[in-house]
C-alpha cells in the first residue's frame, strides 16, 4: 500500500499556509489562524490537502511515534506503558516519572545519564502541585523524558556510547534518521535541536502524515505495529489526564494520534487513513478543531468528534463565539457562533 522508496528532501521555503480557522465573535471573524492540512486515504494518496503539505517543516513531538520505532528496531524491547511513555509528550505526573525511572533502572542507568533539558512538569495541575510544594526543575520531570530514558537504554543494548547520545552523528541519532526518511519516504531537511535537546528532523506535513499511516496499518508485531499498540493502549501514558489527545484516542476506535509543539498534529488509523495539522502561529486553539475537522474530513464520524471542535470564546463570563474550522474544511459537526 505505501511505497518504501525515499523520495528528496522537501523543499526548505516560506510555507504557503492557508486559513484553517476562523476566530469568531459575535458574529464577526475577529481573527484567523493559518495552517496546512493534509489528508490521506486508505490507499496512501492525498484525499484532501490545504496549505503547504510539502513544504519543510519540524514536526515536533509528533515525529516522537517514529523515534520510538527506529529504537524498538534497534532492540528496544519495551512494550505496553513503557513504550508509550517512549513516545511520550508527558505531563509530568507520578506515573510517569516512575515509568522513566523503571526504563533507566532495566538499563542500569539513574536519572544523572539523562541529558534533555531540567524543567517543570508539563501538566498545569502538576506544575502547579509542584510549585506549592517548592520542587525544582528536573529532567525526570520534563516532558521528554520517557524519550531519552528510552534513547540510553538504547544505546546501552547496542553497545554504543551514552556520552553525546543527543548528537546528530552518534550511532543513536543516525539509526533514528533513517527510520525518519524510511516512514516518511523522503530525505530529511535538515536537523536542528528540539526543545529537549534532541535531534529534530525536517521533514514535511505530507511526509508526517505517511509515517503515521504506516505505523498503523504494520503486521502485527512488527516494531510499527508495537508502538502503535501501546500508545493506543495507554493513551494518557503519551501524555496525561485531561489531555486532548489521549481523549482523542479513547474517542476514536483504533485511532493513534500524537501532537507537538507549535501547533502539529498527527493522526492515523488501521486502515491507512491520516491526518496532519500544522497551525501557522502555534496555537493549540486552533490544532484540536482543525484536526478534528480532518478526521471528519477523512471519514470519521463526527459525532466522536464533537467535543473537540474547539474552546468557546467569553465576553463577560457568557459565550459569545468559537474557534470554527473554515468551511473547506467540513464535513464535521460545526459548532455555532454567537
Amino acid at each position: 500500500m505505501f511505497s518504501s522508496s525515499v523520495a528528496d528532501a522537501p523543499q526548505i521555503r516560506e510555507p504557503l499556509h492557508a486559513p484553517v480557522a476562523h476566530l469568531i465573535r459575535g458574529g464577526v471573524v475577529e481573527g484567523i489562524h493559518y495552517g496546512s492540512v493534509v489528508v490521506l486515504g486508505t490507499d496512501g494518496k492525498v484525499a484532501f490537502q490545504l496549505g503547504d503539505i510539502e513544504a519543510a517543516f519540524y514536526p515536533r513531538s509528533a515525529l516522537k511515534p517514529v523515534q520510538a520505532v527506529a529504537m524498538v528496531r534497534a532492540g528496544l524491547p519495551l512494550d505496553g506503558e513503557l513504550l508509550s511513555l517512549t513516545a511520550a509528550s508527558h505531563s509530568g505526573e507520578e506515573r510517569h516519572l516512575a515509568g522513566t525511572r523503571r526504563i533507566l533502572e532495566l538499563a542500569g542507568l539513574t536519572e544523572d545519564a539523562l541529558r534533555n533539558v531540567p524543567d517543570m512538569p508539563f501538566g498545569p495541575a502538576v506544575r502547579d502541585i509542584w510549585v506549592r510544594e517548592g520542587r525544582s526543575p528536573s529532567r525526570l520531570a520534563q516532558n521528554c523524558s520517557g524519550k531519552h530514558a528510552a534513547m540510553l537504554y538504547t544505546c546501552v543494548l547496542n553497545d554504543w556510547p551514552l556520552e553525546g547520545y543527543l548528537d546528530p552523528s552518534h550511532p543513536l541519532q543516525q539509526a533514528i534518521a533513517e527510520i525518519v526518511e524510511d516512514l516518511t519516504g523522503q530525505r530529511i531537511a535538515r536537523v536542528t535541536v528540539d526543545g529537549c535537546g534532541a535531534p529534530l528532523f525536517s521533514v514535511s506535513l505530507h511526509g508526517l502524515a505517511r509515517a503515521a499511516a504506516r505505523i498503523t496499518t504494520a503486521v502485527a508485531g512488527t516494531p510499527e505495529a508495537r508502538v502503535a499498540d501501546a500508545m493506543r493502549s495507554h493513551p494518557e501514558m503519551a501524555s496525561g489526564a485531561g489531555r486532548d489527545v489521549a481523549a482523542l484516542m479513547a474517542a476514536v476506535p483504533g485511532l493513534l494520534a500524537k501532537d507537538g509543539f507549535e501547533g502539529v498534529e498527527v493522526a492515523a488509523l488501521p486502515d491507512g487513513r491520516a491526518v496532519a495539522v500544522k497551525i501557522a502561529d502555534g496555537a493549540n486553539r486552533a490544532r484540536v478543531p482543525v484536526a478534528a475537522a480532518a478526521l471528519a474530513r477523512a471519514g470519521v464520524d463526527p459525532g466522536l468528534l464533537v467535543r473537540f471542535q474547539g474552546e468557546e470564546l467569553l465576553g463577560g463570563g457568557r459565550a459569545v463565539g468559537c474557534v470554527r474550522p473554515v468551511r473547506s474544511l467540513e464535513p464535521v459537526v460545526v459548532p455555532a457562533c454567537a
